[in-house]
C-alpha cells in the first residue's frame, strides 16, 4: 500500500485587535449576562421573602381560628355534659 503524505492544515489566527475586540465583546456579553441574573437572583429573594410573610400571616389566622373551633368545641360539650 503506498502511504499518503499528511500534510497539517494551517490554522488562521485571529488578528491581535480582532482576538482583542472578540474578547472584549466576550466579557460584555458575560457582564450582561451576570447581571441579568443577579437580577432576577433579586426578584426571586424579594418574592421568597413575601411568601415568608403571606405564610407567618396564614399560620397565624389558621392558629386564631384552631382556638376559636376548640372554645366552640369546648362549649358545646359543657352544654351537652348539662343534661
Amino acid at each position: 500500500m503506498a502511504q499518503r503524505e499528511r500534510t497539517k492544515a494551517k490554522r488562521s489566527t485571529a488578528r491581535p485587535e480582532e482576538a482583542s475586540v472578540n474578547l472584549n465583546d466576550a466579557v460584555q456579553r458575560l457582564e450582561s449576562r451576570t447581571k441579568a441574573l443577579e437580577l432576577e437572583r433579586d426578584g426571586l429573594r424579594a418574592e421568597l421573602e413575601a411568601a415568608r410573610a403571606r405564610i407567618g400571616s396564614l399560620e397565624a389566622a389558621r392558629d386564631k381560628v384552631v382556638g376559636k373551633i376548640d372554645g366552640m368545641l369546648d362549649s358545646l360539650n359543657s352544654v351537652v355534659g348539662k343534661d
